[in-house]
């Protein structure tokens, strides 16, 4: 990967609906070269798709929190298990497995607090293999969505 590349990864971060032709002009490059390298990173997979970023308010999620979770053991077929779990949430948009204690780290969006505790209660403590769940309010954004430095 070459500063081409990353210009175009920067600007595709930007605005990943511009069209080729203003993309090259961005970049400095003609149209040709531009598509054949915009390929090539998707090919690569250093551009892993496309999509239109939501305001959570516009659909009614309006409350989010931060769910830290400590596993009971965690050996594999109870992480597997816990992972495959969490992949069928809807309302966690993110979930990350953690090095040290607490395991796991999830962001997870309702439409209310009342919403949040029915999905803890009935749900999140329910998975296999956990121990604890200790949840923290999201109060503010402050960096959200921020391009990668490229």
């Amino acid at each position: 990967m070459d500063s081409i590349d990353r210009k175009i990864l920067a600007a595709m971060q930007t605005d990943g609906r511009q069209s080729i032709t203003e993309l090259a002009v961005e970049i400095g490059l003609t149209v040709s070269p531009t598509h054949r390298r915009l390929r090539d990173l998707e090919r690569t997979g250093a551009i892993r798709g496309y999509r239109a970023v939501i305001d959570p308010v516009a659909l009614g999620l309006t409350f989010e929190a931060l769910v830290f979770v400590t596993m009971k053991q965690e050996d594999r077929d109870t992480l597997l298990g816990f992972e495959a779990a969490v992949q069928e949430i809807p309302n966690v948009v993110l979930a990350q497995r953690l090095f040290g204690d607490p395991d796991y780290m999830l962001r997870v969006v309702t439409t209310d607090l009342a919403a949040y505790a029915q999905l803890e209660d009935d749900v999140l403590s329910a998975m296999p293999g956990v121990l604890r769940i200790n949840s923290t309010l999201v109060m503010k954004h402050v960096v959200s969505d921020r391009p990668l430095p490229a």
